[in-house]
């Protein structure tokens, strides 16, 4: 969401203030060691150890919470704070501040601790939920909370030891609830064929009923699972405004591209989905196509516009916003296609998705940096409207 109030009007920011900028500091450092942990644990996942993580005391809790730190604790903060900031009131930062905080434990080694801190976060978002649908009644209000209430349930089982394949669906239900939410927000007024909600209401309950089938029977929620995925990526490549502004220039046509190229790996990750509950070895594909491929994709293609409205830093756009989406593209391929035939060019890989997230970050670094070069420090300060 942008920072736009919920009921549609643009609302004129506070000053800030040294409360405000140590709290959004602590908000950020904790999204930041959410991310790094989360990535370190990915690294040592894929057998890379430079360095070696048995010097690290908590390597081992990196490594397992892994997915925690990056899921509940780096995305969870990051779009706690975006609607925290979209909704305007102190409270709703609780959930960004939860789920930082429980990825601390988690990193630290508290894992109860940490656990029940991201059921806290996920019934605050829940909360801010309730009260933006309550502010602005319309399909992707009702969507961004039945996200919310995918992270809950994803939480609550993760804080009770249930295993990975019953966390792991309603924890990527939340991101892909919460992505398909922001398309229909940012899309609402095209003008669709009937039926087209109706095909994409059935395609998401499809993939809750798969959420909640696969801590009972892994086969067959994952056979659903996987199905919904792929029927939803087809559902975005087809009516999604992106297919019509890739012809154009400039942002839209980059976001549109970082859209498309989510959408197409999304499909990946629903086909893996689906070959891993049938037994196939996918389960790599299946995670971070899904995780890196569109998750991230997306992140790529909505940063130039969401950075600026959450956290007051204009961006100077141009082409070389396109190199992060295509290292990341090819870094995916190598762990996947190459990776699937050898051990290091997976690894190989696996570091390139490592350095992506790095490189897009020193992107956005650098178009900021470009903007205050070229506007004066002066035009740096104005608060973005």
């Amino acid at each position: 969401m942008s920072a736009v109030h919920p009921a549609g009007r643009t609302q004129r920011r506070s000053p800030a203030t040294p409360v405000r900028i140590a709290a959004r500091a602590l908000l950020g450092a904790l999204a930041i060691l959410s991310l790094l942990s989360g990535i370190a644990g990915g690294l040592w996942r894929a057998g890379i150890a430079l360095p070696d993580g048995r010097a690290f005391p908590w390597a081992g809790q990196w490594l397992l919470a892994h997915a925690a730190l990056m899921i509940c604790g780096f995305f969870g903060t990051v779009i706690g704070i975006e609607r925290a900031v979209a909704l305007r009131h102190r409270a709703a930062f609780l959930a960004p501040l939860a789920s930082g905080a429980g990825a601390l434990c988690l990193a630290l080694g508290q894992q109860a601790l940490g656990a029940w801190l991201c059921v806290v976060a996920a019934a605050c978002f829940l909360a801010v939920g309730v009260v933006v649908v309550r502010r602005q009644a319309a399909p992707h209000t009702f969507l961004l909370l039945v996200g919310a209430l995918a992270w809950a349930v994803g939480s609550l089982l993760f804080a009770q030891g249930r295993a990975g394949h019953a966390v792991l669906p309603w924890w990527f239900a939340f991101l892909v609830l919460t992505i398909a939410a922001e398309r229909l927000e940012m899309t609402r007024l095209m003008k669709r064929r009937p039926g087209a909600a109706a095909a994409l209401h059935a395609v998401l309950a499809l993939l809750l009923l798969g959420a909640a089938w696969s801590g009972a029977a892994p086969r067959g929620g994952g056979l659903a699972y996987g199905a919904a995925l792929a029927l939803l990526a087809a559902w975005l490549a087809v009516f999604d405004v992106a297919r019509r502004t890739v012809r154009t220039h400039g942002l839209a046509r980059y976001m549109a591209v970082c859209l498309l190229g989510g959408y197409a790996w999304l499909g990946v990750a629903g086909v893996a989905w689906a070959a891993t509950a049938l037994g196939w070895p996918a389960r790599d594909v299946a995670l971070h196509a899904l995780g890196l491929g569109f998750v991230v994709g997306m992140v790529m293609g909505h940063a130039p516009v969401v950075l600026p409205a959450v956290a007051r830093v204009k961006l100077a756009f141009g082409n070389f916003f396109y190199l992060a989406p295509a290292a990341l593209h090819l870094s995916l391929l190598l762990r996947f296609a190459a990776g699937a035939f050898s051990q290091p060019l997976h690894a190989a890989g696996a570091a390139g998705n490592a350095a992506t997230l790095g490189f897009f970050a020193a992107t956005l670094a650098g178009a900021a940096l470009a903007w205050r070069w070229r506007h004066g420090t002066a035009g740096a300060g104005k608060t973005p409207r």
